[in-house]
């Protein structure tokens, strides 16, 4: 399975989760697949796991939002991690776009 349609189809997907504020990359930027010439930062996609990394809006639960990014990932055969890396309060912090990755 190649990481560019899986990748790109991922962040599209999550990014669409309601209480998932946006992606993240993670401390230093470490969570993203590298596609030329290109990177999607926050989608992970290796053969034997997957790690998603999110900002979440406040209030949320993270557990449920975690589930949520699970079942939209639409991954099966292998683990789906779920990082939420990032709490967002959204009257004091504007949210990243929802835009596509293309």
């Amino acid at each position: 399975m190649t990481p560019e349609p899986d990748a790109v189809r991922i962040a599209d997907a999550v990014r669409a989760v309601p209480g998932v504020s946006g992606l993240h990359g993670g401390r230093f930027g470490e969570i993203a697949t590298l596609l030329p010439p290109r990177r999607v930062t926050g989608v992970r996609v290796r053969d034997e796991d997957v790690t998603i990394a999110i900002a979440a809006r406040y209030p949320v639960v993270v557990a449920d939002v975690a589930a949520a990014v699970r079942a939209a990932a639409g991954v099966d055969g292998r683990p789906v991690h779920v990082v939420v890396a990032d709490l967002v309060e959204p009257s004091t912090v504007e949210e990243q776009p929802k835009e596509k990755v293309s």
